[in-house]
């Protein structure tokens, strides 16, 4: 059943929200996605990603995990079907003249499939990434399978795919605050709520792709915010809470999301949630 279809049952339901998409793909890239370099730190160093890479990042969003690899010396191709404003900031980031005259790789960002980005490529790429956390959306993770599946034949035998995903809930103060979303968006929840992540969640994934473990690691990635009305435009941003303001209002959603962050603001009205990211290492066969 389609979220309209959904939302015709609801007695409740208000108006779909409205959502600026430009305003949205700022807070994300601004606020949000930042809470994530410490994953990508950690894969980069562990796989000594350098001017010898050639990467090709799936779900690239607005780019900063791309722009850190190019400042590694990579060569980087990234590739999103998702919101048309996050890809057109990841070409500004990654425009030539935003690094001015520091060396770098080269970049750049396709809209569409992987097979798109290795249309008129010499080379095949060495490092695919998909760092776009799985296992917070009900059935986030059949689409990424679908593109693994996709890219994998395209870059060669035992290149390594990084998968990427939450922690366990109890490692993850987030988790807590996310769960606002579920609660208010239960009938709605097969329709993009957030999901407690499970322990299989990146290995299930690969073995679906046809792709063989070799390796994982844990980080710390805590969720830091200036104030509470940056941490609720940075959450908002995710998306997490669509099917919640959907279901609801936007002034429901906020209030409650405000009520739970409140544990975690501390006396200079910080917002300081420590969490938990893994990471899965995994080879084409």
């Amino acid at each position: 059943m389609t979220p309209t279809l959904v939302r015709q049952h609801l007695p409740h339901a208000g108006a779909a929200p409205r959502v600026d998409p430009w305003a949205r793909a700022r807070d994300w890239a601004e606020i949000q996605e930042r809470m994530l370099v410490p994953l990508y730190e950690a894969v980069y160093e562990r796989l000594e990603v350098g001017s010898s890479t050639r990467l090709l990042g799936l779900g690239c969003g607005s780019g900063l995990a791309l722009l850190m690899a190019t400042s590694r010396g990579a060569a980087v191709t990234g590739v999103d079907t998702g919101t048309p404003e996050r890809l057109a900031l990841a070409r500004e980031r990654l425009l030539p003249e935003a690094w001015g005259t520091r060396t770098r790789g080269a970049a750049r960002v396709v809209d569409g499939s992987p097979q798109e980005a290795v249309r008129a490529e010499t080379s095949a790429y060495d490092l695919v990434t998909a760092f776009e956390p799985i296992g917070c959306v009900a059935g986030d993770s059949e689409g990424l399978g679908a593109a693994l599946a996709a890219a994998a034949p395209l870059v060669g035998r035992g290149v390594p795919v990084v998968l990427a995903g939450w922690g366990p809930p109890e490692r993850c103060a987030t988790s807590s605050v996310l769960r606002v979303a579920t609660k208010l968006a239960d009938p709605l929840r097969s329709t993009g709520s957030w999901r407690p992540a499970l322990r299989d969640d990146l290995e299930e994934v690969a073995q679906r792709a046809g792709l063989r473990p070799d390796g994982s690691g844990r980080v710390a990635c805590p969720f830091g915010y200036a104030d509470v009305d940056n941490a609720v435009r940075g959450l908002l941003s995710t998306g997490l809470f669509d099917a919640a303001v959907a279901a609801t209002d936007q002034v429901q959603v906020d209030k409650e999301l405000r009520e739970a962050l409140h544990p975690y603001q501390r006396r200079d009205g910080t917002v300081w949630m420590p969490n938990v990211f893994r990471y899965l290492i995994a080879r084409t066969v």
